[in-house]
């Protein structure tokens, strides 16, 4: 029986090596591939594979919501998150937007192609040590999942403003940018420091660069 896999990774690098690692197993096939998140849900959604591996952080949709639709339009389907964060609360949106596995982007192409056999066989499966990650203190699950849960509170255009600001362009470049009033945009950049509990310039760069977004 051959499985039916649909690729999300923005790098494309990234996306033709893991594309490789998957077919270089017999009985998997890649039936489609995207780089941005709208196209990866609107495809997986067309082409109905049986597995989505999906990277977390992706372009106009992140990995977590194209998880959480996909599964809302095909229960049956099973994602694999893909990631660099190691981070629990990013492990913990995953799960709970539907994937049945979480593989850091270190893993081996071995401990992919099992997280994927292991969520079609109906089981949990996430990278060590992060399976040690869920069973640590509560509150400190609780206190993780917040931090994560801000960002995805976000609206799509607070995300742009967020992005462009950390990358040191002002309310004026960015409104040119986006064909926004300058007043709209510095109400998009007051309403995503109040949802990430950011003060200034330099916290909304440091944020930035911890969660990936600016290198």
């Amino acid at each position: 029986m051959t499985i039916r896999i649909f690729l999300a990774e923005d790098h494309h690098l990234v996306r033709q090596g893991v594309r490789l690692l998957l077919e270089a197993e017999p009985d998997f096939e890649v039936v489609g591939e995207a780089e941005e998140g709208i196209r990866s849900m609107e495809e997986t959604i067309r082409l109905r594979p049986d597995v989505l591996i999906a990277d977390i952080v992706l372009p106009n949709l992140n990995g977590i919501e194209v998880t959480r639709e996909v599964k809302r339009r095909l229960q049956w389907i099973k994602v694999v998150a893909l990631s660099m964060y190691d981070t629990e609360g990013y492990v913990i949106e995953a799960l709970k937007a539907g994937a049945s596995a979480y593989v850091l982007k270190k893993s081996t192409a071995g401990e992919l192609a099992f997280a994927v056999r292991e969520a079609l066989a109906g089981n949990l499966y996430l990278s060590p040590p992060l399976d040690g990650l869920l069973l640590e203190a509560p509150e400190h699950r609780s206190a993780e999942s917040h931090l994560v849960d801000a960002y995805f509170r976000l609206t799509k255009r607070e995300r742009e403003v967020l992005q462009m600001a950390a990358q040191g362009l002002n309310n004026p470049e960015i409104a040119g940018r986006l064909l926004l009033s300058v007043r709209t945009v510095e109400m998009h950049r007051a309403n995503l420091l109040k949802k990430l509990s950011l003060a200034s310039q330099t916290e909304l760069v440091r944020y930035a660069l911890k969660r990936g977004l600016i290198e």
